[in-house]
């Protein structure tokens, strides 16, 4: 099945999730960062950057629930998709739960919602990985003959065919 929301005939959603991948990603890096060389400076840019990050994630909610009603029920790409998409509705919930905690000084945001970033990165890894699974794996949002029911990656080559290179 094709993306039902597209742009100049790409996928809108494939082109969103790029910035709150990125953007919050760097956050947690810059946190890291910020405390192994005592860079406070770099603290406060993480705040804006978790700003950020989950507007881009809100708005490339709104495409990925736009395709996601378009797969087919009772499908394995049914499945995955919800998972993948709660995941991340977590992974913006946990980050702005972060960026809540550090509003009232940025640049000393305490353990708490630097734990709450990693653990939010830590399950973006995985629900990356499921999108990447129902693109890859299952077509979904990019070929209309989609089989949305082809089994894991994990476990090995669709239809027995090996990948030459």
């Amino acid at each position: 099945m094709e993306a039902r929301a597209k742009l100049f005939g790409h996928p809108i959603h494939q082109m969103l999730i790029v910035f709150p991948l990125g953007v919050l990603g760097m956050a947690l890096f810059f946190d890291l960062i910020a405390i192994g060389t005592n860079r406070p400076a770099l603290l406060q840019a993480s705040f804006y950057m978790i700003a950020a990050g989950i507007i881009a994630g809100l708005l490339a909610a709104v495409f990925g629930l736009i395709d996601f009603l378009g797969i087919p029920g009772g499908t394995r790409a049914k499945r995955i998709g919800a998972l993948h998409g709660i995941g991340n509705v977590v992974v913006v919930g946990l980050f702005a739960v972060s960026w809540w905690l550090r509003r009232g000084d940025p640049s000393a945001p305490g353990t708490l919602p630097i734990v709450l970033a990693a653990v939010a990165v830590g399950i973006a890894l995985v629900t990356g990985w499921l999108g990447g699974e129902l693109v890859d794996r299952l077509g979904v949002g990019v070929d209309d003959g989609a089989n949305v029911n082809a089994p894991s990656s994990l476990s090995g080559p669709v239809g027995g065919r090996q990948a030459t290179r």
